[in-house]
């Protein structure tokens, strides 16, 4: 691909498109000086390992907030597991493999593989053990006291534990595999993040220890219901009634225990034909990594563990001793309870005021609103349905399109987006679909669309070789007559086309006509479906090719501003900051007085604060009940500020392995609508966490959420509607 920026806008705009600073004056050029004495601070950089850590401290802390809903803390007990699974299953796995294979080149952070690890086994077993103390000394007495009773064995009634033998004999019993280690039957292979019971065992007649291991069915609840909300843990039934899988044997010792395992993927890309068959035979080969962790609960025997550690080939420090119950991702069936008055209050998102529906019980007709305005939408505050999900539902129904491409990287099972690229292919419409099936973790149903999708006589194509096609874009083709002909109609956002996320997911999305922007859309599908390479973007920012060098051309725009004395300041909001050269031209911008504010959801690599380098950098993270998600790129331009919104964080993986797209703003009401969304999250009293120079991040005592106060401002406009 290539991607040429094209600096000034056409002849004949409107007076609302802020004027490029390339117009204004030759652009400002650090010299190789200027670059040394930033370069010169060589521990600039945070390790990007250790700051995911800190992101998912913050998770814990939320957990611990007692100002939050019980259920939501029950909930973020349950996302801190998930996260810290797939960081080891992703992030502590690579660190492993390099190690192994003797790769020791230094982190950005000058840390060597093997210090990185050190410390992540440290920090991520001190949260761990505060996660399981939190959960059994706050959350389990909290829950009691609401009549939530998460109990163990030993805390039934004998009208509970006969209930559980009927359950056990009846729907557990059957599933129930019990393996046996001795000469005859090898260590059995443990699956990544099951749940295992090891089960010591003694013969009576020969007197002989046996060990067996038994897996903890994943198909049942992780907390057996008891009653009326009162629960207690499925490995805990099974432990109690061993004595049925094993007759004749004494059953001594009982522990659970959890693996975890390097479960990334590697696929060779050679022939994108065969991409789908490489893939599924990469999904079956993903269940043997080896393992990067071993839980088990405190109470374990040594013995035990000593062959659980020999025989999984563990080294001392990646075994987690932790009280138990072992794995909290069950504790979501928990916080899916129908106490409505122990969560965040109901919110329903709303029609974005331009899409919504006048004295008429019928849809508005998006195209319609489109051409009349830009529609600048933020979700989950925006309604997805009534805005990015009609918009394509509206194409495949309408007999004036011609045709819809878009891109998919995560969807649904029941989306009813695939449903409408459907119709529309077998309506006789064009669809291109851009299926990234490599979206990880997602794989499967990604190849299970993707073939969906071609049977119904959609064009699918899995992007670009070597590269993740993970921008967000939809563009429709419509045919309007005499009066206009043909116009395009594109909608550029930094989220999924997921309508299920987009209620959880913070995201903005652009719906617009603009010709200079939707001339850009059509080009990358063809460079995406073709073998276009001559396209040059005049408002478009694509990786990998320019979204690296075009940012940090527009962050030199501002110092050039900010040397003539014209208004300049930076201001990103993103889910992680990792890319040197990006931040480096941060430091470089602070160092010649330009304010830098950042708005960072998980990595931060940058150090805010540090005498000569960045005291002009302050970092801020906010979490809530929505995952902050999108990208924005805001410059206050000399005083006509712009704004770029997209799918690209400040990521190696994202600026030199991906398609990604940033688009700017075409309109000044929708830069200003961003600007507000800055001031209010950057506020003095907004809560936020900020980062301090050494790493360290500290709630603020902001009185002021953001995502609360978004939502009283959407109910606000409701009822003024």
């Amino acid at each position: 691909m290539s991607a040429e920026i094209v600096p000034t806008r056409e002849e004949g705009v409107s007076d609302a498109a802020p004027e490029e600073p390339f117009d204004v004056e030759p652009p400002y050029v650090p010299d190789h000086e200027v670059l040394a004495e930033v370069e010169a601070f060589e521990d600039r950089f945070l390790d990007r390992e250790l700051s995911w850590l800190r992101f998912n401290q913050r998770v814990l802390e939320l957990a611990e907030d007692p100002t939050i809903p019980l259920l939501e803390r029950v909930r973020f007990l349950a996302i801190f597991t998930s996260n810290l699974d797939e960081f080891f299953m992703v992030r502590v796995a690579g660190l492993k493999r390099r190690i192994t294979a003797g790769v020791a080149v230094k982190a950005a952070s000058g840390l060597m593989p093997r210090e990185v690890l050190e410390q992540i086994l440290t920090v991520s077993g001190e949260l761990s053990h505060r996660q399981a103390q939190l959960f059994k000394d706050e959350i389990v007495p909290a829950l009691n006291a609401e009549g939530i009773e998460l109990v163990r064995w030993a805390d039934l009634d004998k009208a509970e534990q006969k209930q559980c033998k009927r359950m056990f004999k009846e729907r557990i019993f059957p599933v129930l595999t019990p393996l046996a280690v001795d000469p005859a039957h090898p260590f059995p292979y443990i699956s990544g993040l099951s749940l295992n019971l090891a089960v010591l065992l003694r013969n009576p007649k020969s007197d002989k220890q046996h060990f067996a291991r038994v897996k903890v069915p994943p198909i049942f609840s992780r907390f057996v219901p008891l009653g009326e909300q009162r629960f207690v843990p499925l490995e805990d039934v099974i432990a109690e009634h061993l004595n049925r899988l094993f007759p004749g044997m004494e059953i001594q010792q009982v522990h659970s225990f959890r693996v975890t395992r390097n479960e990334d993927l590697e696929v060779e890309e050679d022939d994108a034909e065969n991409l789908l068959a490489a893939l599924e035979k990469e999904l079956l080969r993903r269940r043997f990594g080896p393992p990067v962790r071993l839980e088990v609960e405190e109470s374990i025997d040594p013995a035990v563990l000593e062959l659980l550690v020999g025989e999984l080939g563990v080294s001392q420090d990646e075994v987690y001793r932790l009280p138990g119950p072992l794995d909290l991702r069950g504790l979501h069936g928990i916080a899916d309870l129908s106490r409505e008055e122990l969560k965040y209050p109901a919110f329903l998102p709303t029609t974005h005021h331009r899409l919504a529906e006048v004295e008429s019980a019928a849809p508005v007709d998006v195209f319609k609103a489109a051409r009349r305005n830009d529609v600048l939408l933020h979700h989950p505050y925006d309604s997805f349905s009534t805005s990015v999900q009609r918009f394509i539902e509206q194409a495949a129904a309408d007999p004036h399109v011609l045709a819809i491409k878009q891109t998919l990287y995560r969807t649904s099972g029941d989306s009813p987006i695939i449903d409408a690229l459907i119709d529309a292919a077998e309506a006789g419409k064009q669809v291109l679909v851009i299926v990234e099936i490599k979206a990880r973790f997602d794989e499967q149903a990604n190849i299970r669309w993707a073939r969906k999708l071609e049977q119904a006589g959609c064009h699918v194509v899995y992007g670009v070789v070597g590269l993740k096609t993970h921008c967000k874009l939809a563009m429709v083709v419509r045919d309007e007559g005499d009066h206009h002909g043909i116009r395009r109609y594109a909608h550029i956002g930094t989220g999924n086309y997921n309508p299920k996320t987009s209620r959880m997911y913070e995201d903005l999305g652009l719906i617009t006509t603009d010709e200079r922007v939707t001339e850009d859309v059509a080009h990358l599908f063809n460079n995406l479906s073709g073998w276009s390479r001559n396209a040059s973007y005049a408002e478009l920012l694509v990786a990998p090719d320019s979204v690296r060098s075009g940012l940090v051309e527009q962050v030199h725009a501002e110092i050039a501003h900010h040397k003539a004395g014209r208004p300049a300041r930076i201001r990103l909001k993103a889910n992680s900051v990792v890319d040197e050269a990006l931040i480096d031209s941060l430091y470089l911008a602070s160092r010649e007085g330009v304010p830098v504010e950042l708005l960072v959801r998980g990595i931060c690599a940058l150090r805010p604060g540090v005498p000569g380098l960045s005291e002009n950098i302050t970092v801020r993270s906010v979490l809530g009940r929505f995952l902050e998600h999108s990208r924005i790129f805001w410059f206050e331009n000399g005083g006509d500020p712009q704004a770029w919104i997209g799918s690209a964080d400040m990521m190696h993986r994202n600026l030199d392995r991906r398609v990604e797209v940033l688009v700017r703003l075409p309109d000044a009401d929708s830069v200003a609508e961003v600007g507000q969304l800055l001031d209010l999250a950057f506020a003095e009293d907004t809560t936020a966490w900020l980062l301090d120079s050494d790493g360290g991040w500290k709630r603020n005592s902001g009185e002021v959420h953001l995502q609360e106060e978004l939502i009283e401002r959407q109910k606000r406009r409701r009822t003024s509607a």
